[in-house]
């Protein structure tokens, strides 16, 4: 089958390469993958900035078929539609697995980066791991939803967000197109978006933001103060330290920001201001099987709809170097079905 593979140099590109995968094994299921997104987190894992896996198969925004299934599993059938996420296991008994915080398990396995991923015409999975996509939902738009959507749906639980308060998104790209249709759709909360792109926050703009901010026309923070008097919570998914800075300004008292971006570096806090305004700040990380099974249910109900666009394999490169260059709206999801 054909895969795309981590180059043995690992210099953050990929090898589209013919690839055997092993017998699955108790507890497993075969997917015939229909469509796999590209997210940032393959970049970092190509690039080797968790750590080097030269070989790896990338990919965790998978949606596809089971077309086999172990002995024992008993919850999935060959043609089910499973999707295959960032969380692809964690070890089943720790204190975070058993507490509803399994994404922190310290014995996780992550497709595409500790185990083979997505963007493949096959993929193995654990079954009591891969989540159904619900009757009704686009799968193109699903594999979405299996990153971006439940991570930004999740971060906007962690962020304690309420019908009718005001939520920064910083960054409108994959992932904050997404915030702004789950906060404005299904918390019932007022958005303002921030990016430097003026494509990205026109489309914002059509996902239910009511005030847009472009961050090269002067201090973001001070703008969000004078024309809201400060946000709740601060969704930041813009790859910049930057962004997490002026996010922590532009909180009103007992604002809420939630990290959801990972670049490389610390970010500034002012001591005061997080004391004085009772400030907290909170990472945020994909989310469990049963966010991901409400992230889908909102989709499938249409609430939420992710800007998609579909790509070839062997494009996968050329949409590397895309994303690096900040050309893309919304996700380049790679169709394995023709």
């Amino acid at each position: 089958m054909k895969a795309a593979v981590i180059r043995d140099s690992v210099d953050g590109y990929v090898d589209i390469k013919d690839v055997t995968l092993r017998p699955i094994t108790h507890g497993e299921a075969l997917v015939k993958m229909e469509y796999c997104g590209l997210c940032h987190t393959d970049l970092h894992v190509a690039a080797g900035d968790f750590g080097k896996q030269p070989g790896r198969i990338i990919g965790h925004e998978g949606v596809g078929k089971v077309i086999q299934v172990a002995d024992d599993v008993d919850n999935l059938k060959i043609g089910d539609r499973v999707s295959i996420a960032w969380f692809f296991k964690g070890c089943g008994h720790c204190e975070y697995c058993l507490s509803g915080r399994e994404t922190l398990c310290r014995n996780v396995k992550n497709s595409g980066f500790t185990v083979d991923g997505a963007m493949a015409e096959e993929c193995i999975v654990d079954a009591n791991y891969a989540v159904k996509v619900p009757e009704g939902l686009d799968p193109v738009e699903a594999t979405s939803l299996t990153c971006a959507g439940v991570t930004m749906y999740k971060a906007l639980k962690t962020g304690e967000t309420k019908p009718g308060q005001w939520v920064e998104v910083v960054g409108a790209g994959g992932l904050g197109n997404l915030a702004i249709q789950y906060a404005h759709n299904v918390f019932g909360a007022h958005v303002v978006a921030v990016d430097g792109n003026p494509d990205k926050l026109a489309a914002a703009k059509k996902d239910g933001a009511e005030i847009l901010i472009n961050r090269h026309d002067g201090d973001v923070a001070e703008q969000i103060q004078e024309k809201v008097g400060g946000v709740d919570n601060a969704q930041v998914t813009a790859v910049t330290k930057d962004a997490f800075t002026q996010s922590v300004n532009a909180l009103k008292p007992d604002g809420k920001l939630v990290a959801v971006a990972l670049p490389q570096g610390d970010m500034e806090l002012n001591i005061a201001k997080t004391v004085l305004d009772g400030i907290s700040v909170r990472g945020s990380l994909v989310g469990t099987r049963q966010d991901l099974a409400e992230t889908f249910q909102f989709g499938a109900e249409g609430k939420v709809h992710p800007i998609v666009q579909t790509r070839r394999l062997d494009e996968v490169n050329d949409i590397i170097d895309e994303m690096k260059a900040n050309k893309i709206v919304g996700r380049m999801v790679v169709d394995f079905t023709k």
